[in-house]
């Protein structure tokens, strides 16, 4: 039986017969989209979701923000050039200097910034190439639940499995240290013990001649794991990781790509640590909802010979317009300020819910990146005295809001972690509606497992 050409049907059924086996969300969200304002979306049969991921977190001020689209339109329409390469603007040289700007005063005075193919992927592929021509090391430190993206530089320095069992030969020498998981520790501990026992294994590892690491190229951490289910580094482990990386002349390379331009309630997660590092990886939401990506260096590295990294998109001119209006609202003081609290409002809420359903498990996060772990009450605790994760539970749990009109994705240890990505300018009704759905959700869901 044909499908009438305006429905999703008939879309999903064209994807299904046409695009890879790799595509993902629509397999969760099996709709096709035709309008998209703010922070919501509406389908080709007129249906109107709120939309709590918001392009996996890209665009922080929702969809076709008014200003952004603006200043787009006017580019458009003025024969600006639109496609450059590596070429210099009046447009780029501003959002250089808008980007430099933001930074912390030791970082914008001694750094540089490589625009890479318009991908997280290819900016943490840049900024290892980058570190490894510069120390002339080879081996990488990444961490356990991290992810970097699906290149094969990047992929070996992600934590997820899945991803990688069908692809051999990756890149090597890349060891993956336990993360502070302030809810599932490697060490079997909790609390400030925990991360404890974490910076000791870090430094320790490090610095003993004995434990058959090379001393790497690169460390590379995401201030706040979000693919890996939303997992904060404390302060303490954070300032450990710098501390010894300086001490020993290893570049510091963390990845703000998800976690990155306002989403923590600071303009930069790092931030909340009060460190500096050495790279900083940008992408997502940098481009005020148009593709770029940029690695942003201390010149100390900046070792490499030109053509070193390249990349045909480097140079999109209406993501850095875009992205010069989004980083001057979003560097707001006050604009910050809102995301702190509305991100208390979510976490309060979620919390609240937790308390009605133990198949919550825990309720984490800073700013607006949060995410919410689904556990099996009746299953047998791990190590930590924790119930399994439930990446089913959470699935149900997706399945629902979606059918409410609630898009959301997981993450986390078998998808068991349902994450908040909405638009940073979400407004307090929104989150109202949102927690509703996903209260109804979760409260239907336990009944399965209590």
């Amino acid at each position: 039986m044909l499908e009438t050409k305006g429905t999703n049907q008939y879309y999903i059924t064209r994807q299904d017969s046409t695009e890879s086996n790799a595509r993902s969300y629509p397999r969760k969200f099996p709709f096709a989209l035709a309008k998209a304002k703010g922070s919501w979306v509406e389908d080709i049969e007129g249906n109107k979701y709120l939309d709590f991921l918001c392009g996996a977190g890209t665009l922080a001020l929702g969809h076709n923000d008014d200003e952004i689209n603006q200043a787009m339109v006017q580019m458009l329409t003025s024969d600006a050039p639109l496609h450059t390469l590596d070429l210099t603007t009046p447009v780029k040289d501003e959002f250089v200097h808008t980007v430099l700007s933001y930074l912390p005063k030791e970082l914008s005075e001694n750094c540089k910034i490589q625009f890479c193919s318009p991908s997280g992927t290819d900016a943490t592929d840049a900024a290892l190439k980058l570190c490894k021509t510069a120390t002339g090391r080879t081996s990488v430190i990444a961490f356990q639940g991290g992810f970097h993206g699906m290149g094969h530089g990047a992929l070996s320095c992600t934590g997820n499995l899945g991803a990688k069992e069908k692809v051999g030969g990756l890149m090597p020498e890349v060891h993956h240290f336990p993360f502070p998981n302030i809810y599932r520790s490697a060490f079997g501990l909790t609390g400030e013990a925990a991360t404890d026992a974490a910076c000791a294994y870090f430094e320790n590892t490090l610095k003993d001649p004995e434990s058959g690491i090379t001393k790497p190229a690169a460390v590379i951490i995401e201030p706040i794991q979000g693919e890996g289910g939303v997992n904060p580094a404390p302060v303490k482990f954070m300032q450990t990781v710098r501390r010894v990386t300086k001490e020993l002349g290893i570049p510091l390379i963390v990845d703000e790509i998800q976690c990155g331009i306002g989403r923590s309630g600071k303009l930069f997660a790092f931030e909340h640590s009060g460190i500096i590092p050495d790279v900083i990886l940008c992408s997502k939401a940098i481009g005020g909802s148009q593709p770029l990506s940029i690695v942003i260096y201390n010149k100390e590295l900046d070792k490499w010979q030109p053509g070193a990294h390249t990349g045909t998109f480097r140079g999109n001119q209406l993501a850095m317009k875009a992205g010069t209006v989004l980083l001057r609202r979003v560097a707001n003081p006050d604009f910050l300020k809102e995301v702190t609290r509305k991100g208390e409002k979510i976490m309060a809420r979620m919390n609240a819910i937790k308390e009605k359903a133990p198949v919550i498990g825990n309720v984490r996060g800073t700013g607006l990146m949060i995410g919410c772990e689904f556990v099996d009450p009746k299953g047998k605790p791990d190590v930590n005295g924790l119930y399994p994760a439930n990446g089913e539970a959470a699935a149900l749990v997706q399945q629902l809001c979606f059918k409410n009109k609630l898009v959301m994705e997981k993450g986390g240890r078998g998808g068991s972690v349902m994450r908040c990505l909405c638009a940073l300018t979400v407004t307090d009704e929104e989150i109202d509606i949102a927690m509703d759905i996903f209260e109804k959700a979760v409260l239907e869901v336990n009944k399965k497992y209590c």
